[in-house]
């Protein structure tokens, strides 16, 4: 069975008058919480990219990647 528009819309709702009325606080951790998830999921694809680099390569090449995400940020 298909979600109908209006469930689709009702759920919608919800959820941004839930984020609406989140404290900033919580916010700030949510935020906090999705970069390091963000981070260990980037890393497990570095791993896989390059299976013989340590935790140390793994690392560097993270660093390089959001520093490279800074500077295209930079550009816009």
């Amino acid at each position: 069975m298909q979600p109908t528009q209006e469930l689709i819309d009702a759920i919608y709702r919800e959820k941004v008058l839930r984020a609406r009325n989140t404290p900033p606080e919580q916010k700030l951790f949510a935020g906090a919480r999705l970069f390091e998830m963000g981070c260990e999921i980037t890393k497990a694809g570095i791993r896989a990219q390059h299976p013989n680099a340590d935790e140390a390569e793994v690392l560097q090449i993270l660093k390089d990647r959001l520093a490279l995400a800074r500077r295209l940020e930079d550009v816009r």
